[in-house]
């Protein structure tokens, strides 16, 4: 596509495809070039015609090639989905064509884990030290008593260790351990050791150099693979690439490696319901593969294996975080090697999720789970 640029005062062809988005939009407040911070901008006559075939993906792609602009891209978002417009940003045609995909293909195999790492964490570590704050956690931070991004990611970390309750020379497993934020906390603060797994290349590597001297090992590693035995186990923002179709494998390899006494904490972020579905532009430019686990679906493979302890619900704090990493993003982007339609891209991205998240459509669920161990577990909040 093009990304021809016209002027707002262009006049637009009444289409039928421009009416029928005017109608989608009526319960939303939004109005098409409005003088609202949620209102759409349009600057391409084709803007109309291509939400309408290709819905989400069509919308965000439009952004990234400046079709339309608006002010808060969050505030519109969240409109929409508390309209509940969420159905129609899937055209009939991707449904069918995720369903049928997901149905004949494990999206999340082994041979396809690492697409995640290379596509979107193997981007730049410039762009994440840039957009992050200097924890380097990639998920939400926990805002009760925070008032920066920074006190709300070390607060985050130190929750899950304290529902861990870590003790010194504890083996504690960190699937999914990114840029080794939690491996790097659990071993300066709770004197355990921590071996960390991760399918980004550039992960790994950071890792390793942000807890050298400390008593962590970082692996590039499929979780399917791991052997061995841990006291505790933590999983921070990585069970959103498992899929529907591994979540029994998941949680017997967790149930395997996990001691008779040992906990484990899951950090995910989920859904409202157990349909299994994608938002088009997410899988194909941020996460791709990417799959949203509903409570069910997280909660029966664990059945007869595990027992759940404790349910804790923070996905507000999401919203918080968002724009926090949109703002650190916006104001680092002058000195980082990549154009503006990367910029749009990301911009889109998490403007988006913030507006879902604030729109309750998405949740962030910890969850501690243990093997039946004996007496009484209190979660800390």
């Amino acid at each position: 596509m093009t990304s021809n640029t016209f002027d707002n005062s262009t006049t637009h062809t009444d289409s039928r495809s421009r009416r029928l988005i005017e109608r989608w939009l009526e319960p939303t407040g939004v109005i098409l070039n409005g003088n609202n911070p949620w209102d759409l901008q349009i600057h391409h006559p084709d803007f109309y015609s291509r939400v309408v075939r290709q819905g989400s993906l069509g919308l965000g792609e439009s952004y990234m090639d400046h079709w339309w602009s608006c002010e808060r891209i969050d505030q519109f978002i969240e409109r929409v989905l508390l309209a509940n417009l969420g159905e129609r940003a899937h055209t009939r045609r991707e449904k069918l064509l995720y369903r049928l995909q997901t149905s004949l293909t494990n999206l999340q195999s082994k041979t396809r884990a690492f697409m995640v790492g290379k596509q979107h964490y193997d981007f730049g570590n410039d762009l994440f030290e840039a957009m992050l704050d200097s924890t380097m956690c990639y998920s939400c931070g926990y805002w009760k008593e925070a008032t920066t991004l920074h006190e709300a990611q070390v607060a985050k970390l130190d929750l899950a260790a304290r529902k861990l309750q870590l003790e010194p020379d504890m083996r504690v497993l960190d699937i999914g351990c990114g840029w080794g934020s939690f491996a790097e906390h659990a071993a300066r603060h709770y004197g355990v050791h921590v071996t960390g797994i991760t399918i980004s290349r550039e992960q790994a590597e950071l890792a390793r150099k942000r807890c050298e001297g400390l008593d962590v090992e970082i692996l590039l590693e499929d979780y399917r693979d791991l052997l061995g035995s841990f006291d505790r186990i933590v999983s921070i923002g990585m069970f959103e690439h498992v899929g529907q179709k591994n979540y029994q494998t998941y949680f017997d390899t967790v149930e395997r490696l996990l001691t008779p006494d040992g906990l484990f904490v899951l950090h995910t972020i989920g859904s409202n319901n157990s349909t299994i579905g994608a938002d088009p532009f997410i899988n194909k430019y941020i996460f791709p593969n990417g799959v949203l686990p509903s409570v069910a679906q997280i909660i029966t493979p664990t059945e007869n294996k595990m027992v759940m302890e404790d349910w804790q619900n923070f996905g507000a704090d999401y919203d918080r975080t968002l724009m926090a990493w949109l703002e650190n993003i916006e104001a680092a982007w002058p000195s980082l090697p990549y154009d503006e339609r990367t910029q749009r891209m990301f911009r889109y991205y998490l403007a988006s999720c913030a507006g879902a998240f604030r729109a309750r459509d998405l949740q962030l669920w910890q969850v501690v789970f243990s093997k039946s161990r004996p007496g009484r577990y209190d979660a800390p909040r």
